[in-house]
């Protein structure tokens, strides 16, 4: 347990770091949108690479018993995105079907499909309807800007879940690679 502690700890501050990247040197016209569709990019290379470094006959681990598999995390990335940016932007998400049994190849190919899908959708969402009112999860209550906000910290945390268990396995997540192999 204190492993995973640890580790938790050193994404955390690297998440902090890659938080103050985000921001842009002077004015911005849509802050918000800016900042998240800049954090697509990097989590969409990140979390797809992340999905591609763990080898395929390990997508069923589980750090523990009652944990999710990789394959699950992957799978769920994917359906995060697709809801999250659906319901943001009001474009209708493909009908895609995933599970966490499918293999590697699918579970990847699904993950980079659903950030080709975020991109898209987002790419027309601005600042000016922030306040929109919107419903997640069921009938959770929040505004366009708290879907954003969610949509932002799944990223975070889904890397870090990523990272835990790469580096369980043995293996660098790619923010820890040397920077000759990035």
């Amino acid at each position: 347990m204190k492993r995973i502690g640890l580790v938790m700890a050193c994404l955390l501050a690297g998440g902090v770091a890659a938080m103050a990247q985000d921001v842009a040197p002077g004015p911005v016209a849509n802050p918000v949108t800016t900042t998240v569709k800049g954090q697509l990019t990097r989590y969409e290379k990140n979390m797809v690479a992340a999905a591609d470094l763990m080898p395929a006959e390990k997508y069923g681990f589980k750090p523990t018993a009652e944990m999710n598999s990789f394959g699950h995390v992957v799978m769920h990335i994917a359906q995060s995105n697709y809801f999250l940016c659906s319901k943001i932007s009001g474009a209708a998400p493909p009908d895609v079907k995933l599970t966490e049994a499918d293999g590697k190849d699918k579970l990847v190919a699904g993950l980079k499909a659903s950030f080709e899908f975020c991109s898209t959708a987002l790419a027309g969402v601005d600042d000016s309807k922030l306040g929109d009112p919107l419903t997640l999860f069921g009938n959770r209550q929040t505004s366009r800007a708290g879907a954003l906000i969610t949509l932002s910290d799944d990223w975070y945390d889904h890397y870090g879940a990523q990272a835990v268990y790469l580096r369980l396995n043995g293996i660098l997540p790619p923010t820890a690679q040397p920077a000759a192999a990035k």
